[in-house]
């Protein structure tokens, strides 16, 4: 008798994980409030919130008052991210300040695309089951789940890098045709993220590099041209969407500046003198400020200015001291990937810190140990992490690698690692898979072969 297909399962469940996303988002944000303000690890919300207020106010990009990090009152800013403040003065505009609204607006929508777009980048790479048991994890995930009631860019900057994820897996699989609108979509999603938070444009070459070579490698011979020519209209795309306000920055400072300037801020703070030769992620304001840092005849510069002097005394800080420089690198890396307890956090956020990635990185690392030594062995069948090779699997841990290195060089904070969780889920589902079909072997008895080709479809028959 032919048995009924899992298809409406699968509905089924993500649907209901879906629904249980989008409740605890907003549960996040109601508890967040109508009201900004310094909740922990969400200071930035401030500014946002001021800056979108003084954009309606037909202000501009500026602040009323001297504000972080160094900019002078009613004086242009491009410290922080365009688009985040534009989509809250454009809800604020139509709804009045209430950044309730624009929470709950963000709760849902991030509560939807997040599992889904983290199913179908699952689903594509390891088979069905991890896509869903991954989708699950990042709908209850305690870091997800908090920032998505917050007014930052960090729940909107994952969308964006996990669309781009999808669309260019895809493309390297040819599922999506490598059709032009493909290509320029993967372009849009690319500079939001971009424009969401510009770290992000440190690895593009990378995934673009990446892209050209799994699509020649795929096709014709002529696919060298084609992916070029596929690549073109990306790079095309994102221009038209950051290009403007390069062309906004040049009119304000009268100096080229690509997106933001926050990065010469970030590297001179983050290996500052300050730090000794350990690191310290936030000044508490018992000691220096972060303003005291900032030499005295600099202060004087526009923002712009500011920040490519500071980038050039950071890098001139790590050539006066290159030991000193790895020692805080080193150092970084413990603050990055924090998963204990500490006693300068609340008892909330040690707890969501031990149960969140405490669980994920033991669990990631177990099934990306799993899926190593499968390959290593040349397994091709049986279990979970023994999968067939897809493309995009090396692009995700190069993905992991580069940012993570980016952020240890520079400055390290828990949630500059959020993206870099998102891609960890997929492995930490393997992992628990894998541990829940060697306590359950019945469960896909059957030939290797068959057991393999199940697990490519989801479906342990």
């Amino acid at each position: 008798m032919r048995r009924q297909s899992p298809f409406p399962f699968r509905v089924g469940a993500l649907g209901a994980i879906l629904f249980a996303s989008v409740l605890v988002r907003m549960l996040s944000a109601f508890y967040q409030g109508d009201a900004v303000e310094t909740l922990p690890g969400v200071y930035d919300q401030v500014s946002y919130h001021a800056l979108a207020l003084r954009l309606n106010d037909g202000n501009g990009f500026s602040f009323a008052t001297d504000w972080w990090p160094a900019t002078r009152a009613g004086r242009p800013t491009a410290h922080w991210s365009y688009l985040y403040t534009v989509y809250l003065a454009g809800l604020y505009g139509l709804f009045g300040a209430h950044p309730l609204i624009a929470r709950l607006v963000q709760a849902v929508a991030v509560g939807l695309l997040h599992p889904w777009l983290t199913w179908r980048i699952g689903r594509r790479l390891f088979g069905d089951r991890v896509g869903l048991a991954a989708a699950l994890w990042v709908a209850l995930y305690g870091y997800f789940v908090y920032y998505a009631g917050a007014l930052m860019t960090e729940s909107f900057y994952l969308l964006a890098i996990l669309g781009s994820f999808d669309i260019a897996t895809a493309l390297a699989v040819r599922e999506q045709g490598r059709r032009v609108a493909h290509w320029f979509l993967l372009g849009v999603s690319l500079a939001a993220a971009v424009l969401l938070r510009q770290v992000f444009m440190l690895f593009v070459p990378f995934l673009l590099g990446w892209l050209w070579y799994r699509v020649r490698a795929a096709g014709a011979p002529e696919s060298a041209v084609r992916a070029g020519r596929g690549i073109a209209v990306t790079c095309v795309a994102m221009a038209l969407m950051i290009l403007p306000w390069t062309a906004r920055n040049y009119l304000a400072f009268g100096r080229l500046v690509p997106v933001n300037t926050n990065a010469g801020f970030a590297f001179f703070w983050g290996n500052h003198p300050v730090h000794g030769y350990d690191f310290i992620p936030i000044l508490d304001g018992s000691g220096p400020t972060y303003g005291s840092l900032i030499p005295r005849g600099l202060k004087g510069l526009d923002e712009a200015s500011l920040d490519r002097e500071l980038m050039r005394r950071g890098l001139g800080l790590v050539a006066a001291d290159p030991e000193r420089y790895l020692h805080m690198t080193l150092a970084r890396a413990r603050e990055y990937f924090k998963f204990w307890p500490s006693a300068q956090s609340s008892a909330a956020a040690n707890l969501g810190r031990v149960f969140s990635f405490g669980l994920l990185l033991p669990l990631a690392a177990f099934g990306l140990g799993r899926a190593t030594l499968a390959r290593a062995r040349g397994r091709r069948h049986g279990l979970l992490c023994d999968l067939p090779e897809v493309p995009g699997r090396g692009m995700l841990l190069c993905f992991m690698l580069v940012y993570s290195l980016v952020h240890l060089l520079s400055w390290a904070l828990v949630r500059y690692r959020l993206p870099v969780d998102g891609v960890l889920v997929f492995y930490g589902a393997c992992g628990v898979l894998y541990l829940a079909q060697r306590a359950a072997p019945a469960a896909c008895a059957g030939s290797p072969s068959r057991a393999g080709t199940a697990m490519v479809q989801g479906d342990c028959r």
